[in-house]
C-alpha cells in the first residue's frame, strides 16, 4: 500500500514538474516574441501578448491596436478574429477592445466632469463638444435618469470657438455647474480664471478609443453604445449585462 502510494505521488508530482516546465517554456516564447516585435516596430509599445484558441496564433496590443502574429513574429495582420467553435460566433477582437476601452476610461477619470445623478451606482462615459447639438439633446436626455454617475470628457472638435468654452468649464470654480450652463444656455454666467486643461489628454484617449464624433458614449464595461440616444435606449444598455 506504501509503495502504490509513493508512485501516486511520483506520478503527481512529475506532472506538476512538466506542468511547470511547459508554463516556463511559454512564457519564454512570448518574452522573445515580445522582444522580436519592439524591435520591429521601435516607435510603438507592445503592450501585451496572449495566446488566442487558434493554434500557433498570438494576440497582440500594439500601442492600443489589436493585431495578430504568429509565435516567431514573421507576419503580422489585423482585422476580427472569431471563435466559430460555440453556437453564436465570439467576436474575441472586439472583446479586447472592450477590455481594453475599460481601462483607459477608468485611467482617466481626472481629466473629466464628474457629475453624479441619485446614487451614482451606474457608470456613462461621455465625449462631447460644448457647440455639439446633439450632446445638448443627450445632455436633456441624461437628466431625465437617476442612479448613474457620468464622466464627461471635453473633446473640442468643431471650432475654435469649442476649444476656448471648454477650457472655461474645465476652469470655473463650479464645473458641473458651469457644464450645464453650457449646455442649457451655451455660455457660463461668470467668466473664469485661466487653467490648464486636459483638451490634449481627451483627444489621446478619443482617438486610441477610435472616436470620430461627438457625442460618443460608453459604459464602464468598455462597449461603446454609439452618439446620441434618449434616455429609455441609454436605460436598457446599462441594464444589459
Amino acid at each position: 500500500m506504501l509503495n502504490r502510494g509513493l508512485a501516486l505521488l511520483a506520478v503527481l508530482l512529475g506532472l506538476a514538474a512538466f506542468g511547470a516546465q511547459a508554463q516556463g517554456g511559454a512564457a519564454a516564447e512570448e518574452a522573445q516574441l515580445r522582444k522580436t516585435l519592439q524591435a520591429k516596430f521601435p516607435q510603438m509599445t507592445v503592450e501585451s501578448i496572449t495566446r488566442t484558441p487558434f493554434a500557433g496564433l498570438f494576440e497582440v496590443v500594439l500601442s492600443g491596436e489589436v493585431v495578430y502574429t504568429d509565435a516567431r513574429g514573421e507576419y503580422l495582420m489585423g482585422g476580427t478574429l472569431y471563435d466559430l467553435r460555440a453556437k453564436e460566433p465570439r467576436n474575441i477582437t472586439a472583446e479586447t477592445q472592450q477590455k481594453l476601452a475599460a481601462k483607459v476610461l477608468a485611467g482617466s477619470h481626472e481629466n473629466a466632469i464628474r457629475w453624479v445623478r441619485g446614487n451614482g451606482r451606474r457608470v456613462l462615459y461621455t465625449f462631447e463638444d460644448p457647440n455639439c447639438g446633439y450632446c445638448r439633446k443627450l445632455y436633456k436626455e441624461i437628466n431625465k435618469m437617476t442612479d448613474v454617475t457620468i464622466y464627461t470628457f471635453l473633446l473640442p472638435v468643431l471650432s475654435q470657438d469649442s476649444a476656448e468654452k471648454s477650457r472655461a468649464v474645465w476652469c470655473a470654480r463650479d464645473r458641473v455647474k458651469a457644464w450645464d450652463q453650457m449646455m442649457v444656455k451655451g455660455a457660463l454666467a461668470e467668466p473664469s480664471k485661466p487653467c490648464d486643461a486636459p483638451l490634449d489628454k481627451n483627444a489621446q484617449v478619443a482617438q486610441r478609443l477610435n472616436i470620430r464624433g461627438t457625442p460618443a458614449i460608453f459604459l464602464q464595461d468598455g462597449r461603446q453604445l454609439g452618439g446620441y440616444l434618449p434616455d429609455a435606449q441609454l436605460e436598457q444598455a446599462l441594464a444589459r449585462k
